[in-house]
């Protein structure tokens, strides 16, 4: 996958965390990196329309990870909805991973990371995007993995819905 031209931001306020980001994001050959240290600047390189995915941390001072991305998915003022999210955070207990799933986080990265794990969660953001779902309190990308082969309709239930942007 060529990467020159993908514009990441990394939004965490770990000075240190957002250099050993960038070293890695750089040897896959990206150009321009762009870092955040709190959600306000973030949202603007955001709005300046240039971003092509986000890695989050999940704490951050002020607002945290999680609620910046429910500002992406659900904002009217939101400058991109589909903004492709990856959280890296050192936070990996099955509630917090929940939590982000619900905000609308496209992938998880457990910390401390390794260059292989960003890169395979790249490719499920770039490569293998699951669709996106539209319904009452949740705006983000499928929440289910696999599709099940018995499903047969566009929605989950007759009575749901549901928008599904692909």
């Amino acid at each position: 996958m060529a990467l020159e031209g993908v514009t990441p931001l990394i939004l965490d306020d770990n000075a240190h965390m957002r250099g050993v980001l960038r070293a890695i994001l750089v040897s896959f050959g990206m150009r321009r990196v762009e870092e955040a240290a709190d959600c306000d600047e973030a949202m603007g390189a955001v709005a300046g329309g240039e971003i092509d995915l986000a890695f989050i941390d999940f704490k951050l001072g002020g607002l945290d990870g999680i609620e910046f991305c429910r500002q992406i998915r659900r904002s009217s003022q939101s400058p991109n909805p589909f903004l492709p999210i990856i959280m890296v955070t050192a936070y990996s207990e099955r509630r917090r991973v929940i939590d982000a799933v619900n905000a609308g986080v496209d992938e998880f990265l457990v910390k401390p990371i390794r260059a292989v794990d960003v890169a395979n969660r790249m490719n499920a953001v770039i490569e293998r995007r699951r669709s996106f779902i539209d319904v009452p309190g949740y705006f983000g990308p499928d929440r289910r993995r696999r599709g099940d082969p018995r499903f047969k309709g566009p929605w989950r239930r007759a009575a749901d819905p549901v928008t599904i942007h692909i």
